[in-house]
């Protein structure tokens, strides 16, 4: 669980990099050219996709299902491992 969210935030802060890329891609510009990416520009698309992983984060946290009950951790019963759950 800790990998997805950790993967879907570094996915959401790396976008506007990607995006950016594209842009210079469809605008007919080599993206991997040191002058397309000045400091002001790193800058912005930093700030952008740290606000996009937070956001996600936050989003994921305020989205995420509830379950309500006692959680009844993993056990073994009768040699089979019973998964945990929420009864």
């Amino acid at each position: 669980m800790l990998e997805r969210v950790a993967f879907e935030g570094l996915l959401l802060f790396l976008a506007p990099f990607g995006l950016f890329a594209i842009y210079l891609l469809l605008r007919a510009r080599y993206p991997l050219e040191i002058e397309h990416w000045t400091g002001v520009r790193i800058s912005w698309l930093t700030i952008v996709g740290v606000a996009l992983a937070l956001g996600g984060l936050l989003l994921l946290e305020v989205l995420a299902p509830r379950s309500k009950g006692v959680y009844i951790p993993a056990h073994m019963e009768n040699g089979n491992l019973i998964p945990g759950r929420f009864q």
